[in-house]
């Protein structure tokens, strides 16, 4: 939970960012956000789930 809420939170930045910016428009964020919501309630959810999940294991295992 907190693994996906934090990505979440990350990404949603990132877009605010790259709106602000000018490097995506309002329209295509809008798309994208829409995108993600409903591939979230496809039968991919769960395998795109795990290999979130296996990349945030990997780099917790990384250390400096």
């Amino acid at each position: 939970m907190a693994i996906s809420l934090s990505v979440v939170l990350l990404l949603a930045i990132v877009l605010v960012v790259q709106i602000r910016g000018g490097a995506i428009k309002a329209g295509p964020a809008i798309v994208a956000v829409l995108f993600g919501f409903f591939l979230a309630s496809t039968g991919m959810a769960p395998s795109i789930n795990r290999f979130m999940n296996s990349i945030a294991e990997t780099i917790n295992q990384i250390t400096f």
